[in-house]
């Protein structure tokens, strides 16, 4: 069930303990973390699969949402370029189906094949086909994303490939600073940043924010991580 925010935040080991506990009998399990644009999904995400791995082997992969991203010049033949982000920019049917093929490899570790997934360039902003390998020893996949709680369309799909989606979820003003800071990173101008992301980003936030009520837990983007051993 969702903590609620008035509950007291999880701590990160408490994080560590609860993706250990869905992965039983060797069956792969896919957990989720979602959240609008610079919530500090991918930073959460990160910092799970390097602890975690940190044991010995390692049994945990991570399967980024972004590398379905439609290319930019899908965008163009659609007239979607001034949406990059937005749900019908990315191929979600297809994000969806790899996510099922994933949670439904049952052979134990060792076993059965390299599951190939695409990444995204955030320089070039392009998906990437085959960049990330899943190798028959994850027994754990962490996947981050915008709208892996959104009900609409083939982002429907998504959720009951999940076995938790964890939502992170951070104060309004620091996350759009942290996004503004960025695009500006990645190369756009301070006023294209701020406009971008008071534009498109926040139609996309907006829209992410209403499926909130739908994780299993939420997350503050301000956790406190342990320091780098």
């Amino acid at each position: 069930m969702e903590r609620p925010l008035s509950s007291p935040a999880p701590t990160f080991d408490e994080l560590l303990g609860r993706a250990r506990a869905l992965v039983r009998d060797d069956r792969r399990a896919v957990l989720g973390v979602a959240g609008s644009p610079g919530a500090g999904k991918t930073t959460l995400a990160e910092r799970l699969v390097r602890a975690l791995n940190d044991d010995g082997t390692p049994w945990v992969a991570q399967v980024p949402m972004d590398g379905f991203h439609l290319a930019d010049v899908e965008l163009a033949r659609l007239g979607l370029r001034d949406r990059k982000g937005a749900p019908e920019t990315f191929d979600a049917a297809g994000y969806a189906a790899l996510l099922r093929r994933l949670r439904e490899d049952t052979q134990g570790p060792g076993e059965g094949e390299i599951v190939y997934a695409p990444g995204f360039e955030r320089v070039l902003e392009q998906p990437v086909a085959g960049a990330i390998p899943v190798f028959p020893s994850a027994r754990l996949v962490v996947t981050e994303g915008n709208y892996l709680l959104l009900g609409q369309g083939s982002w429907a799909r998504v959720r009951s490939q999940l076995d938790e989606v964890w939502f992170c979820e951070l104060d309004e003003g620091e996350r759009v600073r942290r996004l503004v800071a960025r695009h500006e990173v990645f190369g756009k101008d301070h006023d294209t940043a701020v406009a971008w992301v008071r534009g498109t980003d926040q139609r996309n936030a907006d829209l992410v924010a209403a499926t909130r009520d739908r994780a299993d837990l939420v997350v503050p983007g301000s956790l406190r991580y342990p320091a780098a051993g």
